[in-house]
């Protein structure tokens, strides 16, 4: 059988995800109450019978390599046969930098990826939501004697312009590439998902790396390159269901997705698992004369006496106090929602308090924009106070903080809260 050795992108920033990303990677972003975005490529892999991945970190990897460890959820401690590697940008013989670009990120790294020859490197992205069998994958890529084979999948017209188009033959050999184009030929969209012959992935990264101008990265420059030289450059098509969860806006309605009527990814199937680390929680805790409908809740959840949840999503430990009502809100780990407060359209994170009576958000679909209002980390909202649509509270936002720059309690549609010292 032939070998394959998975390399996981995993440094990305995440900026669009907002507060979200203030203090972790885009991977380590948690997901469905008890998931990290990273879990669903490891779990992919695993799944797909390949056990010797590498993940390359970057951005804030304190939360990843917390998360992932030496892989034990995954299956992934192994010694002898390949096992899960965490790398970071390093410096050497020769000054490095953070990577430049995705390419950039495997050729820093190229001497690990190497390693022992493995006929076929995949490379994928840390921060998509999917499942995927890649022994599939594997079998096309070598059916065809493909250089590289790359995932795509049919998106819709108006969003084609946020991704890299493929144009194909008839045997779907890629022909052309466009990397985000303003008017696109196509809406054929790469996924960021690439297998390469691991000599032809060395050869190219090589040469890249000696060109100057060249941003290093796959979509811009090395699949470009490879129709250009003439490489079987081959496209794979996927037709289930996939989301690059970077924005507020994009993961919020992927955590809507999960709680459809048969939802198009099944968190369920006991065939296609999808492995994380787990917490010692107690069970769910449910009052009396509480109401919780199309909703996911965690282990160690805390629903109060007259408590109304409806469409959202809690991590473990959240606590919905008496009285307090939720609306189509993702409400991540230990949050505190105190009696009484209601919470409509919000992206609330960790350990955030919501004091008594406050009111977070708004349903309001008559506006023109989104609407979501994003909570940071540890903030502490103020009892009382009413918070407005597409509003951002930074992380680590005091009460002290609320009073000081809106005394009456009112902050409008549209605010930005941050916390930036204890006196300002």
């Amino acid at each position: 059988m032939s070998t394959v050795r998975a390399v996981i992108l995993a440094g990305g920033e995440g900026t669009r995800l907002g507060v979200l990303t203030t203090k972790r990677a885009k991977p380590a972003v948690p997901f469905a109450g008890k998931y990290r975005i990273i879990d669903f490529p490891l779990s992919n892999c695993v799944n797909s019978g390949i056990f010797d991945v590498l993940v390359l970190t970057q951005y804030r990897p304190h939360s990843l390599n917390d998360h992932i460890e030496r892989g034990r959820p995954w299956d992934l401690d192994r010694t002898f046969s390949g096992g899960v590697k965490m790398l970071q940008p390093y410096k050497g013989r020769f000054d490095t930098d953070w990577y430049v670009g995705t390419a950039d990120a495997v050729t820093q790294n190229l001497n690990v990826v190497t390693r022992n020859s493995p006929d076929h490197a995949l490379i994928l992205s840390g921060d998509h939501i999917y499942n995927m069998d890649y022994r599939d994958l594997v079998a096309y890529h070598e059916k065809h004697d493909a250089d590289v084979t790359i995932c795509v999948l049919e998106v819709p017209w108006e969003e084609a312009p946020r991704f890299g188009i493929m144009f194909t033959d008839d045997e779907m050999r890629v022909k052309e590439f466009y990397e985000k184009p303003e008017d696109p030929p196509g809406n054929l969209a790469n996924m960021g998902v690439y297998i390469f012959k691991t000599e032809v992935l060395a050869k190219l990264l090589r040469e890249d790396d000696k060109k100057s101008d060249s941003a290093h990265d796959f979509g811009k420059n090395i699949i470009p390159a490879m129709i250009d030289q003439g490489y079987n450059v081959m496209a794979y098509p996927f037709n289930d269901y996939w989301v690059d969860v970077g924005t507020s806006e994009a993961y919020w309605t992927a955590h809507m997705d999960l709680l459809q009527s048969g939802p198009p990814l099944n968190l369920n199937d006991r065939s296609w698992v999808v492995h994380t680390r787990s917490e010692e929680r107690p069970p769910v805790s449910i009052a009396v004369n509480s109401s919780i409908t199309h909703s996911m809740l965690t282990h160690g959840n805390q629903i109060a006496e007259g408590a109304i949840v409806e469409r959202c999503v809690l991590g473990a430990g959240v606590y919905v106090g008496p009285d307090a009502v939720i609306r189509d809100s993702i409400i991540l780990n230990d949050t505190h929602i105190e009696g009484g407060a209601v919470v409509e359209r919000c992206i609330i994170d960790k350990q955030v308090n919501i004091g008594h009576n406050a009111r977070v958000g708004r349903v309001d679909d008559s506006q023109d924009r989104f609407g979501l209002t994003t909570i940071g980390k540890n903030a502490d909202i103020p009892a009382n106070v009413t918070i407005g649509c597409n509003v951002i509270v930074g992380t680590d936002a005091t009460k002290q903080h609320f009073k000081d720059k809106y005394p009456n309690g009112n902050i409008p549609d549209g605010a930005r809260i941050y916390y930036t010292g204890p006196d300002k």
